[in-house]
């Protein structure tokens, strides 16, 4: 869980921190990172542990490619993941109107 975890933070964080460079923003490399970092970093850890919590709690953390119930699971998960970092983001909108992406 470890691994997927850090996985998807860190290209998450990379492909922001890219964005916020050669984009319209063209910010230094370490502003960049900066707000990339503050922008998403408490959402995808709330997206990333639910969506493995649901995954494990469904699947018992066995990959099944050929059983339509990993499937399920995964879309299950994915679901969860997108609404666990909902309330943050929300909080950020009231308290700073704007979002984190």
């Amino acid at each position: 869980m470890g691994v997927s975890m850090a996985s998807g933070i860190t290209t998450s964080i990379l492909l922001e921190t890219v964005l916020l460079r050669r984009g319209a923003d063209k910010l230094p490399w370490g502003l960049a990172f900066r707000t990339a970092t503050g922008m998403s970093l408490v959402s995808m850890l709330a997206m990333e542990t639910m969506q493995n919590l649901v995954d494990y709690h469904l699947t018992g953390g066995v990959v099944l490619l050929d059983d339509p119930r990993f499937w399920a699971a995964a879309l299950v998960s994915m679901g969860a993941g997108f609404l666990a970092p909902m309330p943050y983001n929300y909080w950020r909108l009231v308290k700073y109107g704007k979002s984190c992406h």
